[in-house]
């Protein structure tokens, strides 16, 4: 039913309306979204097993939230796609500073008001949208910031002493009534501010200089935290934590697969960068590996996390990179390479805390290293696995390819290079072009010139192959003639 057009107590009683608390609210309308099959936190991929079934028992179970997990981890976006549990609309006491509930004022506003005008007292109507609040705990977050201080100006202003608890400006929590309020990176907020908070959870008392008074808030608590804050800049005070209902450990992307979903959902990408530039399946399976590489890395700290975000900026710069040669070529539209890799680096150096043997490697250098092991990982699940000790009399399947490489100069691919140059440049090793056809039957044509790369690549990786850097591009050659070239 729609009670929108009430603007009165009175047809607000009549009209049958009844009250509930934030949480009922988001229980019920849970209730009501998994009976009809809906699903609840919609663009969040790869908790669907996990996090998501944890959150909805904590919604049903009515409890105040942590959200614990690295950066990166769609924390703070689950905790925003709470408010779609909210009812769209809810009745509030016009003018109240603190959306009052007109069956349950808990403000002087609001009482007063209600006491003076009764069924008369004006009612507006708060969308859903605007019951959220959020804030970033910094060392610098007072108690005045979070729950409220006396206001001089408005004691000036209204002729009143500072014994009078008009004069109280409410804090971000208070205006935050009847609202979902998220507190992020939760450690960071200094102890006393956390011991600030501990009546409001559990009594809904709060204290403002002096003022002792009974504000029982309607508030849904919805913290984030870092596990690494834990020891690097502050902790979650034990008995705040205790007056958490539940605390719901958040993870990293399982998969590629899942990975890729959501590179593919959060990239920002121009129109015209999505038409010019193809991209094959095979490069966005090599970015998203990129981010497992790392994660299991020796030179990076796995303890301060690799953000998802990674992957979704070094995808735009990987079409950038793509998207800049297309321009210089005066073409219309390309075909991500591998060189183009060499673009992403730079989201990479900015997203990985390094130990203290990846600072001696250096971060770009790191940064080659990720992309090169990722490369090799997936080698090994589209081409046979190379052994490390080859039999003297046995055919292997890459024979042909080193043959003809020792026969050769070798494949010099500049960066710059135009597409058809590219294609001409690739189409010389007629041995890589059989090779895919025999284990990638299945090859899209507009596929195979990257594939063949692919292959160039775990070639060399495999120490089958010599490759290096050659003015603005690389060159391929067989094993003999970059020993020549290193002596």
């Amino acid at each position: 039913m729609d009670y929108t057009n009430i603007r009165t107590f009175g047809e607000l009683k009549n009209a049958g309306y009844t009250p509930k608390t934030i949480k009922e609210e988001l229980r019920q309308n849970l209730v009501a979204k998994i009976r009809q099959g809906e699903t609840v936190f919609e663009g969040v991929h790869g908790y669907e097993d996990t996090v998501i079934p944890e959150l909805e028992r904590a919604i049903l179970s009515k409890h105040n939230i942590n959200l614990l997990g690295l950066r990166g981890q769609a924390k703070t976006r689950l905790a925003r796609l709470m408010v779609n549990l909210l009812d769209e609309y809810i009745p509030v006491v016009d003018g109240s500073e603190i959306n009052d509930d007109p069956h349950h004022p808990i403000s002087r506003y609001a009482v007063e008001l209600l006491r003076e005008k009764g069924d008369d007292t004006p009612i507006g109507w708060l969308h859903r949208s605007e019951r959220f609040a959020e804030k970033l705990a910094t060392p610098d977050v007072t108690v005045a910031d979070l729950i409220g201080d006396v206001d001089p100006i408005k004691a000036a202003n209204l002729r009143l002493s500072y014994a009078d608890d008009r004069v109280i400006h409410f804090g971000m929590i208070p205006r935050a009534n009847r609202s979902i309020f998220v507190i992020n990176e939760l450690p960071d907020l200094q102890a006393r501010i956390q011991v600030a908070l501990f009546n409001i959870l559990q009594e809904g008392d709060i204290q403002i200089r002096g003022f002792k008074l009974r504000l029982p808030l309607d508030v849904q608590f919805v913290f984030t935290a870092n596990p690494e804050d834990y020891t690097n800049r502050g902790s979650i005070v034990t008995p705040l934590k205790d007056r958490i209902g539940s605390q719901i450990l958040t993870h990293y992307p399982t998969s590629v697969a899942v990975a890729k979903t959501i590179t593919a959902q959060e990239a920002d990408l121009e129109a015209g960068q999505k038409e010019q530039i193809y991209v094959p399946e095979l490069a966005r399976e090599i970015l998203e590996q990129i981010s497992f590489e790392a994660r299991n890395s020796e030179y990076i700290d796995t303890k301060s996390g690799v953000s998802a975000r990674m992957s979704i900026t070094a995808f735009q710069n990987l079409l950038s990179t793509a998207e800049l040669r297309m321009l210089r070529n005066g073409e219309a539209s390309t075909t991500v390479r591998f060189s183009d890799f060499m673009g992403i680096v730079p989201a990479i150096t900015g997203k990985v805390e390094l130990v203290y043997e990846g600072e001696q490697e250096g971060a770009a250098l790191v940064a080659v290293q990720l992309i090169e092991g990722a490369i090799k990982t997936l080698f090994s699940t589209l081409f046979p696995k190379i052994e490390k000790l080859e039999k003297e009399n046995e055919r292997y399947p890459y024979d042909e390819i080193v043959r003809w490489f020792s026969d050769s100069d070798g494949i010099e691919l500049p960066d710059e290079l135009t597409d058809a140059d590219y294609r001409q440049a690739l189409d010389q090793a007629e041995p890589i072009r059989k090779l895919i056809q025999q284990y990638q039957p299945e090859t899209k044509p507009e596929d195979i010139y990257f594939l063949s790369e692919f292959v160039l690549w775990g070639l060399t990786l495999y120490n089958k192959l010599s490759k290096y850097r050659v003015g603005s591009g690389l060159q391929f050659q067989d094993n003999f003639q970059g020993y020549l070239r290193n002596i």
